[in-house]
């Protein structure tokens, strides 16, 4: 069973679907404490519920990002964790925080990476008339919202879709695929090797696993 800290800054609705594919067993892993950096976080509500340590260490008032991230690392690495999960952790991290943390890091990130790094990524797809968007489950690496790709779900964007529409559809699909990508690394069939993502000893494409179907 490997050992699982994740970050959280809002509601945590991808912290749920971990939760549950943990205790289903679908992940050979346990969450080991929720950390949020606002008090307000409702995922901390969900953790508690669970039965998850969790732990609030607010960004407000820290002298530096470094420092704040230093201070970080030691309140995960109090759980020893095998693997970092951010589910909405709304901040950027220092590349002293994503080197401690090298090759057992991930995030999901709400568009068809390299596409829209950043925020406010399901306007800019519809302002941009796109025809489809996704999410993108990767490796964190320095570069912001830009390392290796290992699993996306695509959606398609409708004439008459607004945001909220669109994010929902987004959402469905996240709640599938993150499961699942660390479902791979509890089976120890995921790893990052220089800045490259490998699955069962393949190296991914740019976009990552081509079937997102297999869950096996």
């Amino acid at each position: 069973m490997k050992s699982i800290v994740v970050l959280i800054s809002g509601n945590g609705s991808n912290l749920q679907a971990i939760i549950d594919a943990c205790s289903k067993g679908y992940i050979q892993g346990e969450v080991k404490a929720v950390i949020a950096n606002k008090d307000s976080a409702y995922g901390l509500t969900r953790a508690s519920e669970a039965g998850i340590p969790t732990a609030v260490l607010s960004h407000i008032g820290a002298a530096s990002r470094e420092s704040y991230d230093q201070k970080l690392i030691q309140s995960i690495e109090q759980y020893q964790p095998d693997l970092v999960v951010l589910a909405g952790f709304m901040r950027i991290l220092t590349p002293e925080f994503v080197k401690h943390f090298d090759g057992r890091l991930l995030n999901i990130h709400p568009s068809l990476m390299p596409k829209y790094p950043g925020l406010h990524t399901h306007q800019r797809a519809i302002d941009a008339k796109d025809t489809e968007h996704g999410s993108s489950v990767h490796f964190v690496t320095d570069q912001l919202d830009g390392g290796p790709v290992i699993l996306q779900a695509k959606v398609p964007i409708f004439p008459d879709d607004d945001i909220t529409s669109l994010a929902e559809r987004v959402h469905e699909q996240e709640y599938r695929i993150y499961p699942l990508v660390i479902r791979w690394f509890c089976q120890n069939r995921l790893q990052q090797r220089a800045d490259q993502a490998w699955l069962d000893g393949n190296l991914l494409k740019t976009n990552g696993y081509a079937n997102d179907e297999d869950d096996n």
